[in-house]
């Protein structure tokens, strides 16, 4: 715990925050090299691991494991359901006991139990490794955004938002072309990649700062306060968490989990070229993000929000009409600017509204989201795919996107950036 009175990032305690170490105001350090900023990067690098690295195998898995193409959506569903089930726990846990105690144990579940995903015998097996791996990765995606939201403060925080998600478009970026060269000699190989939770784990163990504190007569951490619960009902929060929920329910079921199908059928992609064009969507994203403190400077959140989901529905149309294999770069790179622009736009302004002592329950509702997106969407467009064929799937998503960005422009309200 840092000492009282200390100043960093942030640009001072403010509200009883533990400020991380940064110097003085006049000498502090870039944002971006800030130690616990970091360490929250390789917690994020993990958080993406699980299904970025292995959705390139698909194709090559249903073939070993002999299952059909719909099957592979709940190797997905698998992994995401455990979020479902704790992630609401996490944020009250991690509220009331300290981020470090929830974060470091499940950073070691998460490796362990992806590295047995490379023994598994049979498809069973392998649901059942998936599952106890998604409950080590169920609090990775609300502990990064609420470290940051303990770490930093006024301009700060959506620049370091911004960086974060970056590297979230890094990892999702690596990960698939990683995944895909690994699935060339072996359909489990990906898994291999989970391992690399365990330095990160011991990284935190060693490195990370428990960055939040509370003053004499504030509300107990990780028990609802009165503004939480006002909160809640209000019509921010309640529409920003939906607008997570369908960001990763397009993202998940229209893109992700059928693009390896798309290309390897319609253009004999290999895995290798399907973690390639996956990587180009990641890095537009991160590119996009990394300028998400200069848009949210100068746009509201819901002409950016509105944006991104009009770059969905358009990417999966191009992406209908692209000419070639080749041609997929361009509709990826355009899904990856609409990622790039909301995520960070979605958490900070979730960030900004939750009350400080229940910061973590309210990221937590829009981890439950993001899982619960990632959940139903395989799914959901599996039933799509195997009713309709593989084209209805990405103009349903070109629909759902649509129809989102008309939800966003007419009820988050003119000139919201907070």
């Amino acid at each position: 715990m840092i000492p009282p009175g200390s100043t960093g990032t942030g640009g001072g305690d403010k509200g009883g925050l533990a400020i991380p170490r940064g110097g003085t105001a006049g000498a502090r350090r870039p944002l971006f090299f800030d130690p616990n900023l970091n360490i929250v990067f390789g917690v994020t690098l993990i958080s993406v691991l699980g299904v970025a690295s292995v959705t390139p195998a698909f194709p090559e898995m249903t073939r070993a494991l002999g299952v059909n193409q719909e099957d592979a959506a709940w190797l997905i569903s698998a992994f995401t359901i455990p979020g479902l089930l704790f992630t609401p726990l996490v944020g009250l846990l991690s509220d009331r006991f300290g981020r470090r105690r929830v974060l470091i144990p499940c950073l070691f579940l998460f490796g362990a139990a992806g590295g047995a995903c490379f023994f598994a015998p049979g498809f069973g097996a392998l649901m059942t490794f998936r599952f106890l791996q998604g409950i080590g990765s169920a609090p990775l995606n609300v502990l990064n955004a609420a470290l940051i939201g303990d770490f930093f403060e006024g301009d700060d925080r959506p620049a370091a938002m911004g960086y974060n998600t970056s590297m979230i478009g890094v990892g999702t970026a690596l990960y698939p072309a990683l995944g895909g060269l690994l699935a060339m000699v072996g359909w489990n190989y990906p898994f291999l990649l989970s391992l690399l939770a365990l330095p990160v784990g011991a990284w935190a163990y060693l490195g990370l700062e428990e960055g939040k504190r509370f003053p004499a007569g504030s509300p107990p951490a990780g028990r609802p306060s009165s503004s939480l619960r006002a909160g809640l009902t209000g019509k921010g929060i309640p529409l920003l968490l939906f607008a997570t929920m369908m960001a990763f329910v397009i993202q998940f079921g229209g893109f992700i989990t059928f693009l390896p199908f798309f290309l390897e059928s319609g253009y004999g992609a290999t895995p290798l070229t399907i973690g390639v064009i996956s990587a180009v969507m990641s890095i537009s994203g991160a590119i996009t993000s990394s300028r998400a403190g200069w848009l949210s400077a100068r746009f509201s959140r819901r002409s950016l929000v509105t944006a991104a989901f009009a770059l969905y529905g358009f990417a999966l149309l191009f992406l209908l009409r692209a000419p070639g294999c080749c041609g997929m770069l361009i509709p990826a790179a355009l899904f990856g600017m609409g990622q790039g622009v909301n995520i960070p736009n979605l958490l900070t302004a979730l960030t900004d509204r939750a009350p400080e002592e229940n910061r973590a329950v309210v990221l937590s509702l829009n981890s439950l989201s993001l899982r619960l997106g990632q959940t139903l969407g395989p799914p959901l467009f599996g039933a799509i795919f195997a009713s309709r064929g593989i084209e209805a799937v990405f103009t349903a998503g070109a629909v759902l996107a649509t129809a989102m960005a008309v939800v966003i422009f007419t009820f988050l309200g003119e000139g919201e950036k907070k």
